[in-house]
């Protein structure tokens, strides 16, 4: 009789264990992602051209230097004021621009002095030359490495 007993035990468990795997393969195909969404991407109009005129940009440069002047790199600029007064360091700006209306300046605050730098020169020599003219407007000057804005280029339709 117990073996009568133990033959009614052992199909009832390997339905169990049946009925088990089959709920768990159902449970995972139920939760696999088996469509694709679609993604949407809403953009203002003019973000396309702006895309098309960045790569256009980045077509025009040769050995690191761009012919449409929006890249920038290394160079060196003037450095002619440097001090914690604010004031002093606008002053400074003021007078070398009506010196030299059409050269950039450029004010930078380091905590706790103001720097006021000119210039945009690809090479140390065109600084060199610029330090020697402002010698006297400006006593205590020197050049600085670092990264510049190309100058100005001049677009003719001719």
């Amino acid at each position: 009789m117990k073996k009568a007993m133990f033959d009614n035990k052992a199909p009832v468990s390997l339905i169990k264990y049946c009925f088990f795997f089959v709920l768990i393969l159902v449970s995972a195909k139920a939760s696999a992602q088996t469509t694709r969404g679609k993604v949407q991407v809403v953009a203002p109009p003019l973000f396309d051209t702006l895309l098309a005129k960045r790569a256009t940009l980045g077509k025009g440069s040769a050995g690191g230097s761009s012919t449409a002047g929006y890249s920038s790199s290394y160079g060196y600029r003037v450095q002619i004021y440097s001090g914690s007064s604010r004031s002093a360091a606008f002053n400074a700006q003021a007078k070398f621009n009506r010196e030299f209306p059409e050269m950039r300046t450029y004010i930078i605050y380091r905590e706790p002095n103001f720097k006021v730098r000119a210039g945009d020169f690809r090479s140390r020599i065109e600084a060199e030359r610029m330090k020697e003219e402002l010698k006297s407007l400006f006593p205590a000057m020197f050049i600085v490495s670092e990264k510049i804005n190309p100058p100005k280029t001049v677009i003719s339709n001719d």
